[in-house]
């Protein structure tokens, strides 16, 4: 039962959220179909999470003293990832806004190089920014 639960459950799970997406990358879908896809994909995902969440929070109930530490602290856990997420997510955003920007402008003229790349670099700077909170809230706790 404990191979079951370890190994095979979940390769199940990562198989089932993945699969809607395969067809996508594989062959030439419609637009229509390609949406459709997409959100059966993150709906699944979600659903992952949150069933995996019961599951979790009934296994802790049920262990006696299985879990050490205070609300609080797995709060500043909970935050700290939020935190470089969160952060990630925009750097991301901010470069793929930006770099594009910034290709078309050296691509016009030789000497934007320079101003076109500091636009890329703050934009990861905010991954960087996160990620720093993020220590620093796990070495308050």
């Amino acid at each position: 039962m404990n191979l079951l639960m370890l190994f095979i459950l979940p390769a199940v799970a990562v198989v089932l959220l993945s699969l809607p997406l395969v067809k996508v990358f594989t062959s030439k879908v419609s637009k229509k179909s390609a949406k459709i896809r997409l959100t059966t994909h993150i709906c699944g995902f979600f659903g992952a999470v949150i069933l995996t969440c019961c599951f979790a929070m009934s296994s802790a109930y049920a262990a006696d003293s299985a879990i050490t530490g205070t609300l609080a602290q797995g709060l500043g856990f909970l935050a700290a990832a939020l935190v470089t997420s969160c952060s990630c997510l925009g750097a991301g955003y901010a470069v793929a806004s930006a770099a594009p920007a910034a290709i078309g402008a050296f691509s016009e003229n030789d000497n934007n190089f320079g101003k076109a790349l500091i636009f890329v670099a703050l934009g990861e700077g905010v991954a960087i920014y996160g990620l720093l909170i993020s220590i620093l809230i796990i070495n308050a706790l």
